[in-house]
């Protein structure tokens, strides 16, 4: 006769298949550090000069605000979904749907870019796979391979996850090491250059070298599959930010002190950087860092991206096949749905103006989260939290403030493209929202 598990060994067997705290680390610096840091250093450069140092730090103080919100807000709710969730319990189902709606989409939109810029930069090491059919084949075999590595469970992922974060920030660590050594003082000077010298300059700078922060939400919306969400999320993003923060502004500086005002026009800075210091070898690691980098937010992002569809379904706002699970314990219908969309959109070549685009629409989800926490001191004052913001209000109102700023300096058509999930989404909420619960 078959014995009953005892209750307290089920949940403990449930908790094994969940995520602790280095995973959620490395998960979140993984989902943070991708292939910008590779590429964006010259646009700093270039728009702002030797002050782009600033404008890192500038940019690091403003998503370290929105992070903060995102902690306090996570530290209330044990659930998936991040800022969908903290959207629909402050403002109700109609903010809620829209923010959950444009964050699936996109992830997904930005997963399939960065499907396109692995087999760009693979092709950038070999020549001969720089054509379309390559291309296509490299972008199949990789969704197809994140998509199965999913399908066979947490597990499985959490361990593919921190291999690649550990090792693409080795030639990081590597290139930070070894190029402080060779950084010259002129090439600091002038540090604000006179033509760039205007608050347009270093808006557009900031704006622009913010994508390199976007990703800090991947964390929050996850927090379903993590064993301690409301204890060990809030202490995570801090030092998630930090660490990738001072990630940043070391690479800049290394780079600028290196390169000089050749910076501006290198088309890969950091490997023009370690190629200068150490010749084809360090090009050649710096090279495989990247694929490191953008192979490695591919695996976090293919996490992430359907446990967006997946917190809706929970509430009825998407199709509840979304939630079903395998004998893994994962949502195979969300994850088979969202790695098949991602790869038609890396298929269909799109690539262009994702930067911006995406760092603009990240806003329709910081900006509702942000807000989210001073509705939430008074409607759920009498909830057990594990992380209050200090300062009171100072510090989300802060949060929100400059990221309005920032936007009201960002060209009419990158806002229309960052937002127009936000127009998409409505006849949508209008069609499902006698489902929602």
């Amino acid at each position: 006769m078959k014995q009953a598990i005892p209750m307290h060994h089920v949940q403990t067997i449930k908790k094994s298949h969940k995520m602790g705290f280095w995973t959620i680390l490395l998960f979140g610096i993984n989902g943070i550090i991708g292939s910008g840091i590779f590429l964006l250093p010259n646009e700093g450069m270039k728009l702002f000069g030797p002050a782009s140092l600033l404008v890192l730090g500038f940019d690091a103080l403003l998503i370290l605000t929105i992070g903060l919100c995102f902690a306090e807000d996570a530290s209330l709710f044990k659930e998936t979904g991040g800022p969908y969730v903290y959207a629909k319990a402050a403002f109700g189902n109609f903010v809620g749907y829209e923010v959950g709606f444009v964050t699936w989409a996109i992830r997904i939109i930005a997963e399939g870019t960065l499907y396109v810029g692995f087999a760009t930069a693979l092709a950038g090491i070999f020549p001969q796979l720089n054509n379309i059919m390559a291309k296509d084949i490299i972008v199949t075999i990789l969704a197809l391979s994140l998509m199965s590595m999913n399908l066979m469970g947490v597990q499985v992922a959490s361990i593919v996850n921190n291999v690649i974060t550990v090792s693409k920030l080795v030639p990081l660590i590597i290139f930070i090491a070894v190029g402080i050594w060779f950084i010259k003082g002129p090439n600091f000077t002038p540090f604000v250059p006179a033509a760039v010298a205007n608050t347009s300059s270093f808006s557009l700078a900031a704006i622009t070298m913010f994508y390199v922060f976007t990703g800090v939400e991947g964390a929050v919306v996850a927090a379903g599959e993590m064993k301690n969400p409301q204890k060990d999320l809030p202490h995570v993003l801090i030092i998630i930010i930090l660490a990738v923060a001072t990630f940043y502004i070391l690479i800049q500086a290394v780079c600028i002190g290196v390169l000089g005002s050749s910076l501006a026009n290198s088309v890969t800075p950091v490997q023009d950087a370690f190629n200068k210091i150490a010749g084809s070898f360090g090009k050649y690691l710096i090279a495989a860092g990247t694929l490191l980098s953008i192979g490695g937010i591919c695996v976090s992002s293919s996490f992430i991206t359907p446990r967006s569809g997946v917190a809706m379904a929970n509430h009825g706002m998407m199709p509840k096949m979304l939630a079903e699970k395998n004998r893994f314990g994962v949502p195979y219908h969300a994850i088979i749905i969202s790695a098949l969309l991602g790869l038609a959109i890396a298929l269909s070549g799109t690539f262009n103006t994702l930067a911006q685009i995406s760092a603009v629409s990240r806003f329709a989800q910081y900006i509702p989260s942000c807000i989210a926490v001073l509705v939430f001191r008074k409607t759920m004052k009498n909830r057990e939290s594990g992380f209050k913001i200090p300062f009171g209000w100072l510090i989300p109102v802060v949060a929100v403030t400059v990221s309005v700023l920032l936007l009201s300096q960002t060209n009419l058509v990158n806002l229309a493209w960052g937002f127009g999930a936000l127009l998409v989404a409505v006849p949508f909420y209008f069609m499902t929202r006698k489902n929602f619960n």
